[in-house]
């Protein structure tokens, strides 16, 4: 039996919605580069001033994308991303600490475009 076209609008236009949904944290992050700055303070240390490390043990986080930031401290948070530096450092962030240091280090200038041209 065939399906009328009223069938498949509802189907597409829900699936439309649930991918929309998916996108929905990563519009929702407010957080402040001004603000995350002075938050780093701590960070610095390992990371650099602006998120450019000094020593190849420490990862930079200048430019990194600030999904991804707020994705990894919020691991590290959680725990089900592990070690030891970083799990003391982030079990005492808020989700506003993370979502305005990772604002801060999206902002900097750091991560190239590796892609083949």
């Amino acid at each position: 039996m065939r399906r009328s076209n009223g069938q498949s609008t509802v189907r597409v236009t829900t699936a439309i919605l649930l991918l929309q949904w998916a996108f929905v944290p990563s519009l929702l992050a407010r957080g402040n580069p001004a603000t995350g700055k002075q938050k780093s303070e701590v960070c610095q240390a390992c990371h650099g001033v602006t998120g450019q490390s000094t020593n190849p043990t420490y990862p930079n986080l200048a430019g990194q994308h600030q999904s991804y930031l707020i994705k990894a401290l919020g691991d590290y948070r959680s725990g089900r991303r592990t070690n030891p530096v970083m799990a003391g450092f982030s079990t005492s962030l808020s989700n506003q600490d993370i979502e305005d240091l990772a604002a801060w280090y999206a902002s900097q200038k750091g991560l190239e475009d590796l892609s083949i041209k």
